[in-house]
Parts: C-alpha cells; structure tokens; sequence
C-alpha cells in the first residue's frame, strides 16, 4: 500500500498515535519502499561500515527497535533504532508530541519514553541470528531518576556492543533533566572514557563504532571543548545535532511555543551552521552524521559538503511520506554529478572554509 493511501487517516489522528499507527502499518507490511536500486554513486564507506547510501533514519522514530528491517526497505543506508533507557519508563505526560503543519516542523517532549533495554536487545539479537542485511545503529540514554548517569551508559553499550552496527551516547535531548549538562567538558570527558571502556570489554571484533549525539545549540567554545575531548579519546565520532530549544523567527503554528525540542524545516540552518563548525573544529578528523531538517536531496547535499559523511532524517517523513527518500537520493545523486563528484566522500567538507 502506498502511504499517500493512509496519510488522510493519519491525518485525523492526534501525532503520537499516527506515529503508534505508522509503526504498526511498518510491522504488518501496509507499507513498502521502491524498488529503486541505489545510485553506484551513494555508495560511500565509513568507520569500516559499507553504506548503500548515506541517508538514514534518525533515531526517535523505532525507539523499541520494532521495525527495523521494514525500515530499511524503504530505501534507507542506515536506520537508528532509541533512544533505550536501561529500565522501561513512560516519559512525559501527555500530550507531548505537537505537529507544525504550516511550519513542516514538530516539537515533543516525549522524555525518552522507553520498553528498556531488554526488549530492544532482544529484537537486536533476533536480527543478528537470522543475518538480517542492513545498518543498524543502537541510540542509548539514561533514566530520568537515575543516579548514575554514566552506569547507564555503561549498561546500555554493554548490552548492545554485541549486537548493534554502530552505538550512539544521546546527550542532547532537552526533554530530560540534567542530560545536557553532560555536553560540558568534563563530564562528557568521563561520559566517554567510560563508554569507550565498556565498548572494549564486548567479545565483539571489529567493535562497533561509537558516535555521541550533541545538540545544534552549542556555541563555538562549547563545541571545541566536546571536538577536542572526543578527538583525544579516540571515539568515532560525532551525530550534529538533536532538537533545538530555540524557536526561529517566522514560525506560524499555533504550537510554535509548546516547550520541548523543535525539529524539522526550521532546524536545518540552526543545524547545519553547527556542523560546518564541528568539521572545521576537527579538521577533518572526526566522522560526523549530520541531522536536523533534511527535507530533500538539496538540504542532504548542503550536509555533506558541511562536513558530514552520513545524513540522517525523521521529521521529513511525517509530512511526505516514504516516497521521499528514493526521492532525495535521486537528488543527492544528481547534485553530485553535476559538481564533478565522483563519491560522497569526495564532497565531505568541501563547502567548509578552513
């Protein structure tokens, strides 16, 4: 079925539950890819990981890793499945999820609402057995009550080194108390040094890399000191960024003051400002995934010559469906050409001054 066929209904229903109802459409197949093959030209390789393209799903959309692979066929390189909390929790009350149609945009404050790490984990291993083709990053956060913020990381990476393409520490979210204070230098210093150690421990070989998600709300200094730490340490590198808690001139909904993170069109320029930052920070050094307000192959294009080897997606979808992905990589693809590109990796950073 194609998804303009259920976009009407899912237009009825409030967000939370369309996003409740386009999981289950995922599950019991209601909804499928193109068939399109893959561009030769999106290929791209990186941290030792073979994408088919660079475009993924954000992490937010499979937060239990229920639809993995029926993500993957929609014509994805890559999906990110959490944000998982060690323990199950509900997050925040209700409502917490807000659709800004006239701003092609959204705001939630879900507060990392969770089924806990066993369950995602065990669907991670079931995948894992039946040698599921596909990319599959795992996105770990902390409880909201817990005292020990760093023990959770710990559990998260040790539980899915194993089991994950790739681990992603989420200290970005502005939905849970505390988590963004751990961007600061010292604690994300200890943040990492710590998840770097757990990774370690895992009978796994090759490890899995290991990125940290940071928010587009950082300032320059702010970002060097994370860009020199994760640098130092050694992690893979760096996913750029979550949601803003900033609201950008012209927005029209009338949820535009709704707190939580805003995501989505309004993000990309916020987003993308950040990233370009982070690369000339880094020098070239780090990987970075760049995420926030991709809407088509242009915007994709405009973070991979920002300084991102990978691009990742969510909000886009709720407003156009899966049939933009084969979409923005048929962009993406032409762009390429079109500059002389003969690979994504040739056009990473080229739009960044030194």
């Amino acid at each position: 079925m194609r998804y303009r066929l259920l976009r009407p209904a899912l237009g009825l229903l409030k967000p939370e539950a369309a996003h409740g109802f386009a999981i289950l459409a995922l599950r019991k197949g209601w909804v499928r890819g193109s068939a399109e093959l893959d561009d030769p030209i999106l290929a791209t390789k990186v941290c030792g990981l073979a994408f088919p393209n660079p475009i993924g799903l954000a992490a937010g959309f499979d937060k239990n890793a229920e639809v993995m692979d029926a993500s993957l066929a929609l014509g994805f390189g890559f999906v990110e499945a959490g944000t998982v909390t060690p323990e199950p929790q509900p997050g925040n009350p209700k409502p917490r999820l807000f659709r800004l149609d006239s701003d092609r945009a959204a705001i939630n404050r879900m507060g990392f609402n969770s089924g806990g790490l066993g369950r995602f984990c065990a669907r991670l291993a079931a995948r894992r057995v039946m040698r599921k083709p596909g990319i599959v990053g795992a996105n770990l956060g902390k409880n909201r009550t817990t005292e020990d913020p760093i023990a959770d990381y710990v559990r998260g990476i040790e539980a899915a080194a194993p089991l994950a393409n790739y681990l992603v520490v989420n200290i970005s979210s502005p939905n849970t108390p505390g988590l963004r204070s751990l961007q600061a230098r010292a604690p994300i210093e200890a943040l990492l040094k710590a998840a770097l150690e757990a990774r370690a421990r895992s009978a796994r070989e090759p490890l899995p890399p290991l990125f940290a998600k940071v928010g587009p709300d950082l300032g320059e200094d702010e970002l060097r000191d994370i860009v020199e730490v994760a640098t130092a340490l050694g992690i893979d590198g760096l996913i750029i960024g979550n949601t803003t808690v900033t609201r950008p001139a012209g927005l029209k909904s009338r949820y535009r003051n709704e707190g939580g993170g805003l995501s989505g069109e309004p993000l990309m320029a916020l987003s993308t400002a950040c990233l370009a930052t982070a690369h000339r920070l880094s020098r070239g050094k780090l990987t970075l995934i760049g995420c926030g307000g991709v809407a088509s192959g242009a915007d994709a294009y405009a973070k991979i010559r920002a300084g991102a080897s990978l691009v990742q997606l969510y909000t886009a979808m709720v407003f156009d469906g899966p049939e933009l992905i084969p979409r923005i990589k048929r962009e993406l693809a032409a762009l390429l050409r079109a500059d002389g590109f003969k690979s994504v990796a040739e056009a990473v950073g080229e739009g960044v001054s030194s």
